[in-house]
């Protein structure tokens, strides 16, 4: 099956940049994610993310440690920008997540965009996009009228505004979220969020009407669908089986995820007596085998 980037299939340019100024004007009182902090970003004021006006990107380039639909055989276009919505005490990327970058134009990121794709990279791949969505939409307007032509990826924590999400139907390719926990008050502990069970559950849901499930052109590399990350937690404390058991039952129960087995202890997770360490084998073995009882047809990525 031939694939067109939906941004270039569904909308035109007209669009993409309306939908890029509606979620500019929203950063006057930023309700981009669910913690509708209501912030004054154009003024420079700072929300919960710690973002504030300026895009900020720690790095980008093809990148090779994604999946292998999204990897392929000549990498991922990443592009990681600085500060998250949440706070997990685990973070295994927290040297990007709180801290500053490189503050950069849009200009600039419409540029990285291009070279990603000059480099052969597979897909241009968002890595906390969130609290840069409408800088982020207005780059890739210049990219798409610089020739722009290859899949945008999507990938966050799972922790996203309906109202934001519906912005980019018809313009993200592929979803690559987290669903990390199935209880809200170990959500809280562990990334100081409220909330994220129920977010989590109504993003994936509007993920999965906007794109579907993952599929592949010949070659096996992604083109369009969700793809749902879950980070195995020691002590069950993700909620596994009730995360899975949703997904199966209220999203697909074909869906592909990617039931991640690397949790080792990072950030400030040394203070959290259930998370100072690793994973077990026995574990990890046990999330799968509950995968495979939920739903036979659940297409695992490892």
């Amino acid at each position: 099956m031939e694939f067109q980037p939906l941004y270039r299939e569904k909308i035109d340019l007209v669009t993409l940049n309306q939908r890029s100024q509606e979620l500019m004007d929203s950063l006057e009182s930023c309700t981009l994610c669910p913690h509708s902090c209501r912030v004054n970003r154009k003024k420079g004021e700072i929300g919960q993310c710690g973002a504030g006006i300026e895009l900020e990107v720690a790095s980008y380039g093809p990148h090779y440690g994604e999946e292998s639909p999204l990897v392929g055989y000549r990498g991922s276009g990443t592009i990681f920008f600085n500060h998250c919505p949440m706070h997990c005490i685990y973070c295994q990327n927290w040297n990007i997540s709180q801290r500053h970058g490189e503050k950069i134009s849009i200009e600039t990121l419409a540029v990285y965009m291009d070279e990603l794709q000059k480099l052969g990279c597979h897909n241009i791949n968002l890595v906390t996009p969130t609290h840069y969505l409408p800088q982020i939409l207005a780059a890739l307007t210049r990219a798409v009228q610089n020739g722009l032509n290859i899949p945008i990826v999507y990938n966050c924590g799972g922790y996203e505004s309906i109202v934001t999400l519906r912005k980019l139907d018809g313009i993200i390719d592929i979803y690559l979220p987290d669903a990390k926990y199935a209880d809200e008050n170990t959500a809280w502990q562990l990334s100081k969020i409220h909330g994220y069970p129920e977010a989590m559950k109504a993003t994936l849901k509007e993920m999965h009407r906007q794109v579907g499930d993952l599929r592949v052109d010949q070659q096996g590399i992604a083109q369009r669908g969700l793809l749902i990350r879950h980070l195995v937690l020691p002590d069950n404390l993700a909620g596994t089986k009730e995360i899975l058991t949703f997904i199966a039952e209220k999203v697909s129960p074909t869906a592909t995820i990617n039931i991640m087995p690397q949790y080792y202890p990072a950030y400030q997770a040394f203070q959290h007596p259930l998370l100072n360490r690793r994973l077990s084998r026995q574990e990890y073995q046990e999330a799968l085998k509950t995968a495979r009882s939920i739903s036979s047809s659940f297409q695992l990525n490892f």
